[in-house]
């Protein structure tokens, strides 16, 4: 664990320091969230979803973030474009397929991305099931719940690492435990709070940040990890310092802006 903390504190620092441009196509509720939290643990992000620029912009960004959670026609284009540009360029992108299983237009457009090579899938734990499902691998047990998770993510452990070793990319399913693999490599983490499932787009944040830690650390794996520890120690801390979900929010803002190497080595839950 000691080994570990080091290197995330390590990957934090690199990434406050380089101060990568993340590209997000992401969904209407989740843009002011995701935005702020990029900001605040040291990035920078960029909402920029038009299919006319996308090629453009996606050369000069450090990571691109593609976020299904309100679909719509322009929209898919603009990914589609987007997570293609990257592919061809070799930059990381992170896919996070909100809501995955719940209608087959959204498990199309799903599919479609998968064949574009993530560098990353997050979701929770019913989300990572049904995309092993539709790539073939498993995940036959998701029971998607709107936007939410019905799985607990011991049940879709197995489905993450068939579809890590599958797509050849990290793939993590978050919850009270997260669970983040390449296929060959798995890590648990227990950090954060109950009051993250309480604040909309907590978990589409992430994948942003997510993609600013991808953007400065060529291991996916490692960069993953580290993104996941720090937002979850933040995220306990912030609870210890509110009365609710609204405080929360700021708190968390806050305790993003200001987690360090120390909160690291005294917080981090990794678990057998």
């Amino acid at each position: 664990m000691t080994e570990f903390s080091a290197t995330a504190a390590r990957l934090l620092a690199t990434m406050r320091a380089q101060r990568p441009l993340v590209q997000n196509i992401t969904n209407f509720v989740s843009m002011d969230v995701a935005a702020n939290a990029l900001l605040a643990i040291g990035a920078s992000p960029a909402m920029v979803h038009a299919p006319e620029e996308t090629p453009e912009f996606v050369a000069f960004t450090g990571a691109l973030v593609v976020n299904i959670g309100t679909l719509s026609t322009p929209w898919v284009e603009a990914m589609h474009v987007a997570a293609s540009t990257a592919h061809t360029l070799g930059k990381p992108w992170a896919l996070d397929p909100v809501g995955v299983g719940a209608t087959t237009f959204r498990n199309h457009v799903v599919e479609h991305l998968l064949a574009l090579q993530p560098t990353l899938i997050r979701g929770n734990a019913s989300e990572i099931m049904a995309v092993a499902r539709i790539a073939g691998v498993g995940g036959a047990g998701a029971r998607p719940k709107g936007v939410d998770s019905a799985n607990a993510t011991s049940e879709a452990e197995a489905a993450a690492v068939a579809l890590a070793a599958k797509h050849g990319c990290v793939v993590a399913a978050t919850g009270a435990v997260d669970f983040i693999t390449d296929g060959a490599r798995s890590l648990r983490l227990a950090n954060g709070s109950p009051l993250m499932e309480r604040v909309t787009a907590m978990g589409c944040a992430l994948t942003g940040v997510c993609g600013a830690f991808l953007a400065v650390e060529a291991d996916a794996f490692a960069a993953t990890a580290a993104a996941i520890a720090v937002y979850g120690v933040a995220g306990e801390l912030a609870a210890e310092r509110c009365k609710g979900p609204g405080s929360f929010r700021v708190a968390f803002l806050d305790r993003l802006a200001c987690v360090s190497e120390e909160d690291l080595a005294a917080r981090l839950k990794v678990i057998a």
